[in-house]
Order: C-alpha cells, then structure tokens, then sequence
C-alpha cells in the first residue's frame, strides 16, 4: 500500500492559519510540552482524556455550564461518565450565530432552490417550538420525522432539542414496514413528514403511506411540510393532519428558550441498518454528540465560520445528523434532495462550483460512479474554493484517491473517513496535520484509543484484525432503546472483548500510522481458513470498465468455504469467459490468488441499504436458502430474488 510520494501534503502557511494548529498550541500550554506533532497530539488526547475533552470544550465556547468534573469511572465500557455536572442545549450551540448571512443554502433536484438566513433559521425554530409545547411535547418525549434533507428538517430538529425532545428520523423513500420497523419502537408523539419529493427527474407522491404509518403511530399531531405544493391535500387524507402552515399558526418568532440539560440527556435515536431482523435504536446523548462533532468539523476538517459545508445524505442516514453540527462551527450547510445523477453526474459539481463549497462530502460508491462515467470536474467546474472532499459509506479504494487527485481536483485534502451510526461520527479520519497516502485513511480521531487486534486480543500492525477503540468516548452511544438492562448493547460492542469496544470492521495498521478498512468483519471471508476482506476485492474488480459494481460473499461448500464474485457489468458486456479470466487476472495480481473467486456470476442489481451500503449478509442469506427477514430495511429488495436458487452455484 506504501508508496514513495503522498498524494497530498499540508501547506505549511496553510497549517499554521487551522484550527488545528491553534488547538495543539493551546492543548500543549496546558499540558505543559509541546503537541504541534500531530502524532504526539493524538496521544496525549487519549493519556489524558480529561485534559483532553476539557481543553475541547473551552476551545470550541461550547455554550453551558461545564462543570468541575470531566470523567467518573473513566475506565469502565461502558459505563464511564463525561461531564456528569455539565449542563448544556444541543440546539443552543447550533444556534449561536446571528445575522442576514445564509445559515442554510437548499437544492432539490426540480431546481428549487432557497436560503435561510442564521436570523430566519432561529426565528423558524422559536415558532416550532411554541407548536411543539403546544402539542404537549416535552424533555424526553420523541419527535419523528420522514423528511428529505431541506431547511425544515433541520429546523424541526432544532426546535425539539432545544426542549429536550428526542429526534429521530428517516427519509421519505423508506416503505410503510420499514418506517414502522423504527418508529414503532420509539413511540413518537409527533410525527412530521413532506408532502412528496422528487426522485430521478420523477415525482414522487406519499399520501396513501403517509395514511397507512399515521393510523398506527397514533401521534397526538401529524405535521405535514410543504415541497411539492400539496400540503393541504396531503393534509386532508390523514386523519389528525395538519400542514406545517396551520401547526405554525397563532405562533409568532421571537428568542429561542433552550433548556438546559444534562450532558447524557438523549439528543437523537439512529436506527441500524436492520438487515438481520428489526432495526436497532441507538440512543446517543447531546453532549456526547455535540463534542465529538466539533472536533471532527473544527480540528479535523478545518471549518471556520462562514465556510460552506456540503454532504451527500438522506435524513436516513447518520450523516445528516453529521452535517447539521456544522452549524455549531458557525458553516453555512448546503443541502440536496434528490439524485446525485439526476440529468447527469455533474449536478453536485454544478452546485459547489455555483456555491463554492469549501467542504465537500459523499460516498466512494460516487467518486467510482464519476470516474465510470468518464466526467473530469477538475476541467469543467470552477472548483478553486474546494479544500477537503471526503468520502464515506463504503472503504474508497487506491484508484478512487487517485481520480480525486486526477479528476477532481488535484490540491484537495481528501479525507477518507469511517465510524458509524453506532457512535454517530467516526473512529478514523482526515488530518490536515498529515500527509494524505494513496489508499490509506489518515488516522484515528482526536481522543478515540483506536487500534486493530488480532483473534487474541494482541495490538498488531502491517496485519489485519479488528477495529477497536480500548478507551472510554464521549460519543459512545447512551445505550438502546427498549434495553433496559443493556443486555443488547452491551452484546453488540462488549462480548468480543471485555470493557474494550469491538467495531465490526476489518483494519490494519500502515506504515505511516494510517490505516485501511477491508469491510465488515462479519462479511469477511475465510477460505482455507484465512481471513479476506471484500473491499479488498472490490478495489480491483471495479477499476475494470466491463465491471459497474459488486457484492462478493463467502458460500459454505465442501467443508469449506468458497469466494463467489456477483458482477453488474456496463451495458452490452456479457461475462464470458474471457471477462471471467480478465477479472480473475485482476484480482490475482493486485490483491492475491487467496483472492481469488471460484464463481463468477452476473447479476442486473445489487442490493443495498437505504444509505446505499451494499448488502453481503443480506445475499449471503439468500445463497444459503435462509429468510432475509427485514427486506423493508432495502432500497430495491426485488433484487434479492436475482441470487436464489442460481445453478451456478450448485457446482
């Protein structure tokens, strides 16, 4: 994976000027060394946590009281307890700026396009809240939202941690089963939804399943927000309805109230995936969150106030809730609603060109999808305010760093990034201290004790193993909803290894303290015993052009298991046998023969998760003959059928 020159290296004027550099010189006087060695930063911040997440909060004026004590019964996971006397509003520190400048830029895929003002925006949020005290809302109580990812969303969520509400949402593509899958759990006393959204230049209606989930949530209001100018009609099919316009009447704008909370008060419930059976809800505190988002925005990605800041997401996926905290660093969000290749694949590019982003975030499913279509934005698109693109979603691989270099823009910062819904942020990320090596994320998060383990337990590097952070976080979630014992959630983090969080992912250390994610760890394969990991695969397969995309899974054959490589391949390629021995050709010399797969099969889809996660347990169920049993949790389940029963597999 090494090679001899980085793809990206930090300007040292430009270094001097981050955030970063600021926080290592204040963290170093109080600690009583120097830190501006990012290395030697990152390991005070995980020796001395309390320094650490002390020294953060002042350096970001998190608004509250904070309290005398940062950490009680810091070695215990879980059960460590940061801030325990803070007092604090998630939404206040979101809403700390003032003024006529733009809080909120907004596009959907019909063109729309709006602004909301830092004064509009607060102004929206008091009114909501008024409705919300109206209706009965109140600390603890859940709000539920299927929204797009518009100003209104945004501000609903505002408005219901500023009263100690919890927030939780989804996006509008999600089915009648799969909202109440999530939903249903939590019980939401109210529940806010559009009137419709526009999908792949189509429109896309939800009244008759917007009837259907209402009439079994039974909120005390169903709120309906107006996208598509069908509010009112929308309104009036469901009984208990009523439009955003007429929940809002009789309330006027004025000063947010926020009340102050605990630094564990519940701000949002993420749902898993729920591929493997009903989803999970994961309870995830507002200072937790809150802190842990300001040093991913401020230290990690350099964002200053008035930097315009964009991510690709669905209000399904915890990126959403990602993005919004960048208004706590005082960045204009950008939002869009619709598809990324809707006409073409140059519509985000469009819009950070017209917009001058200074961040740009999406998945490396998309980086591939642009570099396959043959598009150079780097040539067509004035991309000169750009300085950090990140990607996420899925492992990016060595070809993907490079077209970002090559097609995109060649002096970005690009910032491969992984964490998760389960701590609402990431373990690995971008560093604008360090160099940025082809392939590689740059390294662990300020203050997460990250490392990768063998099956035994023992720290190894240049091998691969199991994500796991050893220390106590803020962002470790609350516990699970309906878990009273925290039974569930300590057997999703903790049985692995005791009082040490297991992630779920396949890692290994490089030689340059960075590190390479290979997939989940329970879709890794083991044929002949050794352990693969399918992005390992994938970054070969899908350079080919004949190859769209793929899914590989692990099939139980001869007392074995074999590799079987599922291939969706550009129009008019048929996988003969020569395309058969071109990819396994790939694979061979750019992974190893290990890799090797001794099926290949072409399929017309892959399924994926909402999110666009694609979904190897989902078809490896499916392979073996055993139930998918929450098929709700997919953006196309109709897929799956393409894996049953395939002769090709029976040999």
């Amino acid at each position: 994976m090494m090679t001899d020159t980085p793809l990206w290296s930090p300007k040292p004027e430009a270094l001097a000027r981050s955030p970063w550099m600021a926080f290592a010189a204040l963290a170093g006087s109080r600690a009583g060394k120097p830190l501006e060695d990012p290395l030697a930063l990152h390991k005070w911040s995980v020796d001395d946590r309390e320094g650490f997440w002390s020294t953060l909060w002042d350096f970001c004026q998190v608004r509250g009281e904070k309290g005398n004590t940062i950490l009680e019964n810091g070695d215990a996971m879980p059960g460590a307890r940061f801030f325990p006397e803070a007092r604090l509003n998630f939404a206040e520190n979101l809403l700390s700026r003032t003024g006529p400048e733009p809080a909120i830029l907004f596009r959907a895929e019909d063109k729309i396009g709006r602004q909301m003002s830092w004064d509009q925006l607060s102004g929206l949020v008091s009114r909501l809240q008024k409705a919300f005290r109206a209706h009965g809302v109140g600390e603890g109580d859940r709000v539920a939202a299927m929204m797009p990812n518009m100003p209104e969303t945004v501000a609903c969520m505002l408005a219901a941690a500023s009263i100690g509400a919890i927030w939780s949402s989804c996006s509008p593509d999600f089915g009648v089963r799969g909202v109440l899958d999530r939903f249903g759990q939590i019980e939401p006393k109210l529940f806010i939804s559009c009137d419709g959204y526009w999908y792949n230049s189509k429109r896309q209606g939800v009244a008759d399943k917007l009837a259907e989930i209402a009439a079994e949530l039974k909120p005390e209001a169903t709120v309906i927000v107006p996208l598509m100018g069908e509010a009112e009609e929308v309104a009036a099919r469901i009984e208990g309805a009523l439009t955003l316009e007429a929940f809002l009447a009789g309330h006027s704008s004025g000063p947010v109230e926020f009340t102050p909370l605990p630094f564990s008060h519940p701000l949002y419930i993420l749902f898993s995936s729920g591929t493997t059976g009903v989803p999970k809800c994961i309870v995830h505190s507002a200072g937790g969150t809150l802190l842990q988002h300001l040093k991913e925005h401020r230290l990690h990605c350099g964002v200053i106030p008035g930097d315009r800041v964009f991510y690709f997401t669905t209000c399904g996926w915890m990126m959403w809730n990602w993005l919004v905290s960048g208004l706590a660093a005082g960045a204009t969000l950008c939002l869009f609603d619709g598809s990324p290749f809707a006409p073409d694949g140059n519509v985000l590019f469009d819009y950070a060109a017209q917009e001058r982003f200074a961040m740009f975030g999406t998945s490396a499913k998309f980086i591939d999808a642009v570099r396959k279509a043959g598009l150079e934005p780097a040539k067509t698109h004035d991309l000169s305010g750009l300085r950090l693109l990140t990607s996420t979603g899925s492992p990016l691989s060595p070809e993907g760093f490079s077209f970002v270099y090559e097609g995109i823009k060649p002096d970005v910062h690009l910032a491969s990034i992984s964490g998760g819904t389960d701590i609402v942020s990431c373990f690995v990320l971008g560093n604008p201290a360090l160099p940025v090596w082809r392939g590689e994320i740059q390294g662990p998060g300020l203050g997460m004790a990250v490392d990768v383990w063998d099956e035994e337990g023992n720290s190894v590097t240049g091998e691969k193993g199991e994500l796991v952070c050893t220390r106590p976080f803020p962002a470790m979630p609350i516990g699970f909803w309906n878990d009273p014992d925290g039974e569930k959630y300590h057997g999703a983090y903790f049985a692995r290894f005791d009082n040490v969080w297991t992630h779920g992912d396949f890692a290994e250390w490089t030689a340059h303290h960075g590190i390479v994610i290979h997939g989940r760890s329970d879709a890794t394969l083991n044929p002949g015993g050794v352990r693969i990991g399918t992005a390992e695969i994938y970054n070969q397969v899908e350079q080919l052009d004949e190859v769209l995309e793929s899914i590989c899974i692990g099939q139980d054959w001869d007392d074995d298991v074999r590799v079987v490589l599922f291939v969706r391949l550009a129009d008019g390629v048929a996988l003969d046998d020569g395309l058969k021995q071109k990819i396994r050709t790939r694979i061979r010399t750019g992974a190893s023969p290990r890799h090797v797969p001794a099926v290949i099969v072409a399929v017309d889809d892959i399924p994926r998760t909402k999110s666009g996660k694609i979904t190897e347990l989902a078809v490896r169920d499916i392979v073996h003959g055993r139930e998918v049993k929450n098929q709700e949790a997919l953006a196309n389940p109709e897929a799956l059928k393409l894996y049953e029963g395939l002769a090709e597999l029976q040999a």
